[in-house]
């Protein structure tokens, strides 16, 4: 039960980090939105044994951290936290190419170790992204601006009920495991035919929740709109954010920085 508890607070947390009162947190969700759509476009249309490049876009996540006053250990914990998906996606690059791409000393690195910390990289840049803009808009507010930006309006309302019913679902799941550690003892009611069946009541549960949910919606007035206490409005500081940083994106884009640095770091040195 420790463990539902813990992981609702850390759903939770990260949504609450939205209310904090900083100049980025005060930008129209869609000029973060729009940037981070870039930010991450850019990330992933590197070749597979490009790193060096990668590394300069690592001022986008670091700035926003601290000019939003992040917590920048909890972030950091969401991210270690789905890693292994990442891990596992490129672990088999080395086993299938082994071509030596350059040399360390003596020890020869293939493709696919390249590959391999590629991967880590792109996904290290762009899921830290997503975390910082969920940390700085809040979920709603992303639904707003990616329905502002011409996203279809069934699409943004399912996600964000798709992420409002996690809510409802841990809820439901932290009943069903206290009442079974208060009918259990010495051991019993632990083995997969229980679990089984509390997957079966938590889905019942669940189903049922969601129609009163919905009845309540309804009888409140709900019409399929998502709104919004801070009305929003795209200025001069949300276009200049917007054309700043995808500049920068796609400069680092189109030029290797550090290999750039590095040869002319050479050629003072001859």
């Amino acid at each position: 039960m420790s463990r539902i508890d813990s992981a609702f607070f850390e759903i939770g947390s990260l949504d609450t980090l939205a209310v904090l009162d900083t100049p980025l947190h005060r930008l129209d969700p869609r000029a973060k939105v729009i940037t981070t759509l870039v930010f991450i476009l850019c990330v992933v249309s590197f070749e597979k044994y490009q790193l060096s490049a990668l590394l300069p876009f690592f001022i986008f996540p670091l700035v926003l951290v601290g000019s939003g006053r992040l917590p920048g250990i909890f972030l950091l914990k969401k991210l270690l936290l789905i890693a292994p998906f990442a891990f596992f996606i490129g672990i088999f690059n080395p086993f299938f190419d082994r071509e030596i791409l350059f040399y360390l000393g003596s020890v020869g690195i293939s493709g696919g170790w390249v590959s391999f910390a590629s991967i880590l990289l792109r996904f290290t840049l762009t899921v830290s992204a997503t975390l910082i803009l969920i940390a700085t808009t809040g979920f709603s507010g992303v639904c707003i601006a990616l329905e502002k930006i011409g996203a279809p309006r069934v699409f943004t309302i399912q996600l964000l009920f798709l992420y409002r019913y996690l809510f409802v679902l841990i809820d439901e799941a932290q009943r069903l495991v206290r009442a079974r550690a208060l009918r259990s003892f010495k051991g019993r009611g632990t083995g997969m035919a229980v679990f089984g069946q509390i997957v079966g009541q938590l889905l019942l549960r669940t189903i049922d929740r969601a129609q009163r949910i919905h009845l309540a919606m309804r009888c409140r007035g709900f019409t399929g709109e998502i709104r919004q206490l801070r009305k929003i409005h795209f200025g001069h500081a949300e276009l200049l954010f917007t054309l700043g940083w995808s500049g920068l994106f796609v400069a680092l884009r189109c030029w290797n920085l550090p290999e750039m640095l590095g040869a002319f770091l050479l050629e003072l040195a001859r």
